[in-house]
This record gives C-alpha cells, structure tokens and sequence, in this order.
C-alpha cells in the first residue's frame, strides 16, 4: 500500500474515541464514523445499526453505558490497500456502569472496517461482541450443530 502514516494516525484516533466513548463521551467516534447511508454498527448490547439516522443514536446509548473507562487493545490483525482497511482486535474495558460504583471488566473482539472517503478515513463498519473466550461446540445454537 506504500505510506501507511496517514492510516496509521486515523487509527490511533479510532483508540482515542474507544477511550473516550467509555467515559462517557461519543464525540470522538461521531467524527470518525462514515456518515454514508451503508455505514453499519453492530455494538455489543445488539442490534445492527445502518446509516448515519441509526448510528448516532446507538453511539450516544453506548457512551451512557459506561464512564471512567479505561482500555487495552490487542492487535490481532490487520490489512489495508489504497482505500479500504480492516482491524480485528480485542478490547479490554474497564469501567463503572450506570448505578453502580463497581468496576466492571469485559474483553470485546471487534472487527472495524474503514474507509477512504471524502476527507479522508472513516470508520464504515465495526462489529464488537464478548465472546473472547473459545466456546465449546454444546454452547452452539442447535441449528448449527444439526
């Protein structure tokens, strides 16, 4: 792909705004993220959000699940070529949750997709789940295992 630095910094930006939505704050993600109509999110509390209508509000929902929040990640792989990218990577979270003074912890695997658009890389998709953990086959829903 040649000169990765400008992907490179969008992505440490992208880890500033997953720091940043577990303490509370959407911002960052809401600038990073495509605005296009076939922009998708599917967070960890469900559902699959599309488009730019969807996806704001279920960043905001997200941002108010957490607060004081800190965050690891883990690279586990990576690809890019002239205007499209993908991570996987797994998210260690720490943070309080509404009502609660506790410290929760979860590790997310999340896989993001971005982008080269006008002004440059966003965020087109991400996906990001809690099953870390390798699972037994008996946990796969049955019509899996038929």
């Amino acid at each position: 792909m040649g000169d990765t630095s400008e992907l490179d910094r969008v992505i440490e930006e992208y880890h500033g705004a997953d720091r940043a939505i577990i303490r509370g704050d959407s911002g960052p993600y809401k600038t990073l993220y495509s605005h296009r109509p076939d922009a998708t999110l599917a967070n960890p509390f469900g559902g699959v959000w599309r488009g730019w209508d969807e996806i704001s509000p279920a960043l905001d929902r997200a941002a108010s699940a957490y607060r004081e929040g800190e965050l690891t990640t883990e690279q586990v792989a990576m690809h890019a070529t002239q205007d499209l990218a993908y991570l996987v990577e797994i998210e260690r979270i720490t943070a309080k949750l509404p009502g609660s003074e506790d410290v929760a912890e979860v590790a997310l695997r999340t896989t993001s997709i971005l982008r080269r658009e006008e002004g440059g890389w966003k965020v087109s998709h991400r996906h990001a789940d809690p099953r870390v953990a390798m699972q037994p086959a008996e946990s796969a829903p049955t019509i899996l295992r038929s």
